[in-house]
């Protein structure tokens, strides 16, 4: 039984079969990338498209990951894995505020309302600060993302060394996944999604 990884841009490809490769080599996966899903999503989830992406959800071979934040609601519900749910989770566990950095407004509220559920459930009485960094989203777009990566690093940067009571930092879409590394030097955790998901999908199998 394949793992299968619902993505809307084709970089997600390689970053989820680098990880797989890293941490279980022998788990087929299966990618399904529609990056006109996220196209339409821009505008809102109306029910057509919600009710296109839980139908590949529901028909595919086995657990399903979804790597779009903007669509994490609506693939949940039909059963898959939110991308950003595991690290949401992790990210609730520490006691302080947490920056939740974002770069697409259609990420914004689904990202808000699963992290404040998964600090309530938490008992964390915290704050959430929220970051957006919609200017560096056009260079992911244009396929450079190593200038993205740097790009948002260094605003996260920024925003950690001025603001006290920073106790984690989320980033809300896959894609940002690169600022992490840059970022492993901070005292203060910063959490990307695609490991935590795709163990979590390991788990299902």
């Amino acid at each position: 039984m394949p793992l299968v990884c619902l993505h809307t841009a084709e970089v997600h490809r390689a970053t989820f079969d680098g990880l797989r490769d890293r941490i279980s080599p022998d788990t087929p996966i299966q990618h399904l990338v529609r990056e006109d899903w996220l196209q339409r999503a821009q505008g809102g989830l109306d029910e057509a498209l919600s009710s296109e992406v839980a139908s590949v959800v529901k028909a595919a071979p086995g657990p399903v990951i979804c790597t779009c934040t903007t669509l994490g609601e609506v693939a949940e519900a039909a059963g898959a894995i939110r991308i950003d749910r595991p690290m949401m989770h992790r990210a609730a566990e520490n006691f302080g505020d947490i920056l939740l950095v974002y770069c697409l407004r259609s990420t914004e509220q689904p990202s808000y309302d699963l992290l404040e559920h998964e600090m309530k459930a938490a008992g964390n009485p915290h704050k959430i600060a929220p970051l957006f960094l919609g200017q560096h989203w056009p260079l992911f777009e244009e396929g450079h993302p190593h200038a993205f990566a740097r790009s948002v690093a260094m605003d996260i940067r920024n925003v950690v060394s001025q603001r006290s009571g920073i106790r984690a930092v989320v980033l809300a879409q896959a894609s940002m996944a690169g600022a992490a590394m840059l970022l492993s030097d901070l005292n203060t955790p910063v959490l990307a999604s695609p490991v935590l998901a795709l163990k979590e999908g390991l788990a299902r199998l």
